[in-house]
């Protein structure tokens, strides 16, 4: 071949795009006696020169070497160039994309191939950068069985031809640094998959930033956030979040929460001025957001999220989302992030068959298909997925400052057979039905995050028996933190739905929590998924008269915040909601114009603030030693009492729960000491929409023995109401 001109075939493939090291074309090289040729490929040029990067003179007019618009020309020396190109109606200048060299080190490379580049948002993705002096976007996309990738966007027409990438060979990384792009330039990737086949459109998998859907390119994002102001609150995080911490948690959908439009303001916007004060004063501890990942499909809540790294553009810019999380530390709110590394959405733009092969997911549908959620099983024995997933959660942890991981769909995780049928899967390499390879990774998922963000929290959403979910991975565990107590809130749930005059036959549901409520570290949800797909809202599966569903939901709340374990209530049931949950709608905000309904809303604020001021409510939720009984087994009456404790010099609490509409007066309890037994908490109370009946407030304990205990009470319960007492 001339100097000018490669050989036709490796023209024919540039042209085509399909040459596999475009490097070793396009670019500058030596052609010998002080010379160099630049080749480049401009396929809607009419005109390209070589000019002095600095002096700006013309340095060569490129000759147009094959008819689709590769172009090229001989230089003088080494001195720097720009390439000057006109279209025909415009004339631009840049530098030359083939004139640089790799952007990713081989240790980069290296930690990538082993699944152990745990910096992954910062690595592979698309970055704002100066790459050898120069400003631009470095891109690095895994795909390793492509036989070419190229960056795609408004800024080359979507044309694959014209900005192919490198690729790392050792770790099967594409990268490519392009000089003057900017924050917000809209990008995808074009891959050639192993067989030549064209893919659809890819959108990076890595992106920190996405165009708003359903709409699905994604977007350079602008360098992260740097004006954060929690250096304290993440300094004292940890102690904050201990299992003998209290915990109440709010759980919400932040695109329903409330929906309103201000000019100027987006979505992050709005909620850090509405709906950090709202749950401060209603005394939360931390919010709970259902997924912000971007996910192509708003019915899906975020549980089916295609942007692992990259907040929803429904709420606004990433750095919005990261200025919300500042402002809830600030205000003294923790933030849990609800993230899901089961499955992913089958969307031809997002990770299945990312190069044309099962990259992220399993080949066989036995272990690779969800039938559930027609979504595509992550295969965690890839090093390089389970590398990408936990790059993930640390990015969430460390670029965003979130306080913790709540992970969904745990259970589907640890068993291969979940939710399929004989002949429907396939077994361990033992036989068995447990997934070793989801076990090894949310063991060094929470390996890693223990190290790299000591306090963060690691919350599972297991709804088996699993043992040891929140025990160290040393003692066998999986090193979650916590873990949602399903059976707990199924129970209780199913037993608040039985009419009062046949609880006698149900009384074991609100108990059998109890046999297994230190086995692991609970929170106690009453989630989003009790309020959906016909189930109705909490007040809405009370019985009775209105009166005494409202009395229901009181009773059962008090209930709750006097059980072991940590509180989660999902936004609206604080307020009585009459609706299930609607995503396309907001909290229903107006019926607190009706005084039951702002009663209900008191009673949670009121546990909240009764919570973080009592210790014995939560510095024991682990510990057995705790809790103890005193009438479990009254079910004629449907009555139910128990003791908190914290330390020895913090008062006892008697927790006694009346789920029959019939007062019972002169009710005798056993209790740890005698003398003077403040009620500090009465969910019959009139303020909160009761009868006001009660014990006064106050009612003394005689020095006589009752069910094992030294002394007892006497006391009035009233109808469908719980009752929190403390010893003065």
């Amino acid at each position: 071949m001339s100097d000018l001109a490669p050989d036709p075939t490796e023209m024919e493939a540039l042209a085509a795009g399909r040459h596999r090291d475009p490097f070793a074309v396009l670019g500058r090289h030596p052609v010998g006696a002080g010379q160099v040729v630049v080749r480049s490929f401009q396929p809607r040029a009419v005109r390209v020169e070589a000019i002095d990067r600095h002096a700006g003179h013309l340095l060569a007019e490129l000759e147009r070497v094959h008819p689709a618009g590769l172009f090229a020309g001989v230089l003088p020396g080494e001195a720097p160039y720009l390439l000057r190109i006109d279209d025909g109606r415009l004339r631009h200048e840049t530098e030359d994309v083939y004139a640089f060299g790799p952007v990713l080190g081989d240790f980069d490379l290296h930690l990538l191939a082993e699944g152990r580049h745990h910096d992954l948002g910062r690595c592979l993705g698309a970055h704002v950068t100066r790459h050898e002096g120069i400003a631009g976007v470095r891109f690095a996309v895994w795909a390793p069985n492509a036989q070419r990738v190229s960056v795609v966007g408004a800024f080359n027409g979507w044309d694959g031809r014209c900005h192919p990438m490198r690729l790392r060979h050792g770790a099967g990384v594409w990268e490519v640094f392009i000089p003057r792009l900017a924050p917000g330039t809209l990008y995808k990737y074009e891959i050639l998959g192993p067989h030549g086949e064209l893919l659809p459109l890819k959108a990076d998998p890595v992106a920190a930033a996405t165009e708003l859907p359903p709409a699905t390119a994604s977007v350079v994002a602008a360098p992260d956030w740097t004006g954060w102001r929690d250096a304290e609150w993440m300094a004292g995080r940890a102690a904050r979040q201990t299992a003998a911490s209290p915990l109440a948690i709010y759980e919400v959908h932040a695109l329903s929460w409330i929906r309103a439009e201000e000019p100027g303001r987006c979505g992050w916007e709005i909620l850090a001025a509405r709906l950090i004060p709202y749950a401060v004063a209603m005394g939360f501890t931390h919010l709970e957001l259902m997924p912000v990942m971007e996910h192509p499909f708003a019915g899906s809540w975020g549980y089916q999220p295609l942007g692992q790294f990259a907040p929803t553009a429904r709420l606004g810019p990433p750095e919005a989302f990261a200025r919300f999380v500042d402002a809830c530390h600030q205000a003294g709110l923790g933030v849990i992030l609800d993230w899901v590394p089961a499955h992913f959405p089958n969307d031809a733009h997002g990770l299945i068959r990312f190069d044309g092969t099962p990259l992220y997911e399993h080949a066989d549908p036995r272990e690779g298909f969800h039938p559930d959620w027609n979504t595509m099983i992550y295969n965690l024995g890839r090093n390089e997925v389970r590398g990408f997933l936990i790059g993930s959660a640390l990015s969430w942890l460390e670029r965003y400052h979130a306080d913790g991981l709540r992970v969904d769909a745990v259970a589907a995780m640890l068993y291969r057979d979940y939710s399929r049928r004989a002949g429907e899967w396939i077994p361990n390499r033992y036989g068995g039905r447990e997934n070793l390879e989801a076990i090894d990774f949310l063991r060094e998922l929470s390996a890693t995050i223990a190290a790299r963000c000591p306090g963060a929290l690691l919350i599972a959403e297991e709804s088996t028996a699993w043992p040891g979910v929140t025990a160290a991975p040393a003692d066998g565990g999986l090193g979650f933190d916590f873990k949602w107590n399903m059976g707990w809130m199924h129970d209780t749930l199913r037993y608040m739905h039985e009419d009062p005059i046949h609880r006698r036959y149900h009384h074991d549901d609100m108990t059998f929590g109890m046999v297994y409520a230190f086995s692991e570290r609970f929170v106690l949800p009453l989630s989003h998924d009790e309020v959906v797909y016909g189930k109705g809202s909490l007040l809405g599966r009370m019985p009775g008269d209105r009166w005494q569903r409202f009395a229901n939901l009181r009773a059962y709340f008090a209930f709750m915040w006097g059980h072991p374990g940590k509180k989660l209530l999902f936004m609206g049931g604080e307020i009585g909601q009459e609706s299930e949950w609607n995503h396309d709608a907001s909290v229903e905000w107006e019926r607190l114009d009706d005084p039951a309904h702002r009663g209900v809303q008191s009673l949670v604020r009121d546990l909240n603030h009764l919570l973080a001021a009592t210790p014995a409510l939560y510095r024991r939720d682990a510990d057995a030693e705790g809790f103890r009984w005193v009438v479990i087994d009254d079910r004629a009456q449907s009555v139910f009492a128990w003791l908190r404790f914290a330390g020895p010099d913090d008062p006892p609490l008697l927790v006694v729960c009346n789920f029959t509409p019939v007062p019972r007066v002169g009710y005798r309890l056993g209790v740890p000491r005698g003398g003077v037994w403040r009620e500090v908490l009465n969910t019959d109370a009139e303020s909160y929409g009761g009868s006001g009946m009660g014990n006064g407030g106050l009612v003394s304990a005689e020095e006589a023995p009752s069910h094992g205990l030294p002394a007892a009470l006497t006391l009035t319960l009233p109808p469908l109401a719980t009752l929190i007492l403390r010893a003065d």
